[in-house]
């Protein structure tokens, strides 16, 4: 399972102009994976109430944070839930990749 920030939440977190693609489609995206089962749009700024009602074995963040940073850390351990930091290193963002169309390519 997946969750999704609503677009409400991701303006919040991301500032004016984001989210860039709705929460439907970003949605979408996600559950097209083939290891994903269920996508869950959240507006909450973080998780914690979904660790409360799903209780899974893992919550996994991304590498943008470490297992001190993880916002719904304290939940976690409470309910012994592993927090896992996975995927790619965080050198890309989409804040840069939208700076650098603005640019052009001579930009």
């Amino acid at each position: 399972m997946v969750g999704v920030n609503s677009d409400a939440s991701v303006s919040c977190l991301k500032g004016v102009g984001r989210p860039i693609l709705d929460e439907q489609a970003r949605a979408q995206l996600v559950a097209a994976l083939r290891d994903v089962d269920y996508v869950v749009i959240f507006p909450e700024p973080n998780v914690e109430s979904l660790l409360e009602d799903l209780r899974p074995d893992v919550h996994a963040k991304g590498t943008d944070y470490t297992e001190e940073t993880v916002p719904e850390r304290a939940v976690a351990k409470r309910l012994g839930i592993h927090v896992a930091i996975v995927g790619d290193p965080k050198n890309h963002s989409t804040r840069a990749f939208l700076e650098q169309i603005r640019k052009g390519p001579n930009g």
